[in-house]
């Protein structure tokens, strides 16, 4: 799988997400500056963490308006794979491509911790290397990561299976002191409804090797590269 990496002013994850692509694909990916709009020859566009714009107005606002997102779009109705991680899930909620929004963390401050994630489904291109109800580690980053949608939004994501992770306790367990953000459901990530796009908040990508402290992030790009 051919992939590329949407850099937008103030991102800072880009090295992590290129180390982690590279790591499992032996590919290195494309870098694609936010002004470019030729995203030929791409199979997965990743939209990395940081802060794009400085989270003026709203956290990934003003980047979902950047050229380069209505080539992302058009990607996404080809049915190309689409990843956004923290700042790239919250520009994929902005653009709407993903329901939802991620708002203020629940105790208002910035979480930078190791959470725990429950796989919802396994059946998917991003989650195929993992068991459906297995647990694994990644770390957070972020002061916008409560996610938010209204109980219609959020039924019809239960109801469809498109769900991707919940913040859980190690053993798996969906319960409230998982959650530090105060995200609806334990909602750590999202898919589209055709399975292609995935936004989440934590950081898979800073888990692919044991000088990272563990190799918990690595199954998704291997699927991915498997892909």
């Amino acid at each position: 799988m051919k992939a590329g990496i949407v850099l937008f002013p103030g991102i800072n994850r880009e090295r992590d997400m290129a180390i982690a692509l590279e790591r499992t694909s032996g590919h290195a990916p494309r870098m694609v500056w936010h002004t470019e709009t030729d995203l030929a020859g791409l199979d997965l566009l990743v939209l990395p963490g940081g802060f794009s714009y400085g989270d003026y107005l709203r956290c990934g606002a003003m980047a979902a308006q950047s050229p380069v997102m209505r080539a992302v779009r058009d990607h996404a109705a080809r049915g190309g794979y689409v990843l956004g991680v923290c700042n790239g899930f919250q520009i994929l909620t902005e653009a709407g491509l993903l329901p939802g929004a991620l708002l203020r963390n629940a105790g208002l401050r910035f979480i930078s911790a190791d959470c725990h994630l429950r796989v919802e489904r396994a059946d998917t291109v991003f989650a195929a290397r993992y068991q459906r109800g297995a647990v694994f580690r990644a770390p957070m980053a972020h002061g916008d990561g409560n996610y938010f949608a209204d109980e219609e939004t959020l039924d019809r994501l239960e109801d469809e299976g498109l769900v991707a992770f919940r913040y859980a306790t190690p053993a798996g367990k969906v319960l409230p002191e998982a959650n530090r953000n105060g995200s609806a459901r334990n909602i750590a990530g999202i898919y589209a409804p055709n399975l292609r796009v995935l936004g989440l908040m934590p950081h898979p990508e800073d888990l692919v090797d044991p000088l990272m402290g563990g190799e918990d992030g690595k199954p998704l790009f291997e699927a991915l590269a498997a892909a």
